[in-house]
This record gives C-alpha cells, sequence and structure tokens, in this order.
C-alpha cells in the first residue's frame, strides 16, 4: 500500500491519502487531467492487483462511464471558433446601419 501511495503522490495534481481501511486509498484528481482506468491501468501495470469481485468491476465500470460523460460534456463547452469566425465574416459583408461613411483614401490617412 505503501509504494502505491508513494507512486500516486508523485503525479502532479493528484491527491491521494489513505483510507479507513489499510488496504484503501483515497484518490482526488481533475476530470480533465486523469481517469480512474487511466489511474488503475498504471497501477495495474507496477505489479498492483486491484480487487476483482463483480460488485467492485460494476463500480469501476459505472465510474467509468460517468467520468467519460463528464470529459464529453467539458470538451462541448469549449467555443466553436470557426463558426464565430464564420458568423464575423458573414456580419462584415451584411449591410446594416452601423457603417463608416469616411471615404476609403481617408481611411488610412495619419
Amino acid at each position: 500500500m505503501e509504494r502505491a501511495l508513494s507512486l500516486l503522490e508523485g503525479l502532479e495534481g493528484l491527491q491521494v491519502t489513505l483510507g479507513a481501511e489499510a488496504d484503501r486509498l483515497l484518490v482526488s484528481y481533475h476530470i480533465c487531467e486523469y481517469t480512474l482506468e487511466g489511474l488503475e491501468t498504471a497501477l495495474a501495470s507496477q505489479g498492483f492487483h486491484l480487487d476483482n469481485s463483480l460488485l467492485s468491476k460494476l463500480k469501476r465500470a459505472l465510474a467509468y462511464f460517468c467520468e467519460s460523460v463528464q470529459r464529453r460534456n467539458v470538451a462541448a463547452d469549449e467555443p466553436d471558433i470557426k463558426s464565430q469566425q464564420a458568423f464575423m465574416k458573414v456580419y462584415e459583408r451584411h449591410l446594416h446601419g452601423d457603417c463608416d461613411e469616411t471615404p476609403e483614401e481617408w481611411r488610412g490617412y495619419k
């Protein structure tokens, strides 16, 4: 347990503490930086064995699904720059009452 604790503590942006029971770790992380599946895969590659009971597998599968939905929702909130630029081009070409009536030759004059 101590080895897993020290490995996870070395990761930036990850908070790890010992759980109430001796065989548990409490891990806090930002969903955009880490996933439970990624952390478990990293621990398994270091030789750690996770609880593979049916209940634990179901809990992990639910957590994986919830995290994937959260990550997709965070990505959906990113602004779509291309559509904003297209809107700006249409707005520039659209005839509306908000235009500069200064003659073209005077606009670059300083």
